[in-house]
């Protein structure tokens, strides 16, 4: 059997997330990792989630999306509330967390499909405008969402506490105060599963007949509707898939820390995700992971430099970005590290 260059690349990622899980994992048993670093690690998977499913929509659909934030902020809502209502049923606190995953990914995809009814009918800036809103909607939704669970189910209300819960009853969603009395459920290890799962739904579709076809519209949508390629259904596919593993993300995030607000998840969150997928490079996904991981530790590490650190934070971000986009450091470089001639062999 021929091991093409793709399947090279895609088991490369599944590796490196790989080897970093086991080196981290047994850093973290052996109490050879700070605490400040220790409770990063499902930060850093949710980000990791967050980038590679932005990436699908910015690397692999060509459409710029500046409300992804939006939809980790359903699945972070969603879930943590899935989980909450389900603490006197399921006692186990692996499978919360799975049906929480789960709860956060579908509303996410969701509301996704219904934000994408309308803003897959439009391309670059204006897309992103309307995406950019959406997202700020959603946020303001949370902002004044009342939602309580007593013996009658699950209570609703508005702009303010109108949910009149029994003695029993406990309100969840408190308008801007968010959920509180969260039960930290989410691991290192769930967040490893998670992204693995993601990375394998991405490489089957990018690689598929339906991939190929998204990535046809990204080159050339014209193109693309002349030979009969129904637009705004790939669109729609690959936007709702993004959506869905950013709620997942969300759920994750949010059932680590045991408080979360809904401007958690404003706009410089889906500013700092879009950061991850460029700096990684569109349409390579373990560049997204090693930017998100990367960014993500960066400003912890430089937390000792105080007022300056997020300066030097910005730099370094700067610095990279210039070099990698520098043809004579590109050629420089490719003349001390010569690239390998790629042979193929049968198996």
């Amino acid at each position: 059997m021929k091991l093409n260059n793709t399947k090279r690349k895609n088991l490369l990622t599944y590796a490196v997330v790989t080897v970093c899980y086991a080196v981290f994992q047994m850093l973290s048993l052996g109490g050879n990792l700070s605490s400040t670093l220790k409770g990063m690690l499902v930060p850093i998977c949710a980000y990791v989630v967050m980038a590679i499913s932005l990436n699908l929509t910015v690397g692999v659909l060509g459409e710029l999306s500046l409300g992804h934030a939006g939809f980790m902020s359903v699945g972070a809502f969603m879930g943590v509330t899935a989980a909450i209502s389900l603490q006197n049923v399921i006692v186990s606190a692996p499978l919360r967390l799975a049906i929480a995953l789960i709860v956060g990914a579908v509303f996410a995809g969701i509301v996704g499909f219904l934000v994408g009814i309308p803003v897959l009918r439009l391309n670059g800036d204006y897309l992103a405008i309307v995406t950019l809103a959406f997202g700020e909607i959603i946020k303001s939704v949370f902002n004044n969402l009342y939602l309580g669970l007593d013996s009658r189910g699950f209570r609703l209300s508005l702009l303010e506490d109108r949910t009149n819960l029994h003695e029993d009853g406990r309100l969840i969603i408190a308008g801007p105060m968010g959920i509180g009395g969260i039960e930290k459920i989410a691991s290192f290890t769930a967040g490893f599963v998670l992204i693995l799962i993601c990375l394998a739904v991405i490489f089957h579709l990018v690689n598929s007949r339906h991939g190929r076809a998204i990535m046809a519209i990204r080159d050339n949508r014209i193109a693309a509707e002349s030979v009969g390629l129904p637009v705004t259904r790939y669109k729609m596919m690959a936007f709702v898939t993004s959506a869905a593993m950013a709620g997942a993300a969300g759920a994750l995030f949010a059932l680590n820390y045991s408080t979360v607000v809904a401007n958690k998840f404003d706009f410089n969150t889906s500013i700092l995700v879009l950061v991850f997928v460029v700096f990684g490079g569109l349409g390579n996904m373990l560049g997204s992971i090693i930017a998100a991981a990367t960014l993500t530790i960066l400003p912890e590490a430089l937390r000792g430099f105080s007022n300056y650190r997020m300066l030097i934070y910005a730099i370094v971000l700067v610095l990279v970005m210039l070099a990698s986009n520098n043809e004579q450091l590109r050629s420089m470089l490719s003349r001390i590290i010569p690239k390998r001639k790629e042979h193929t062999h049968d198996a």
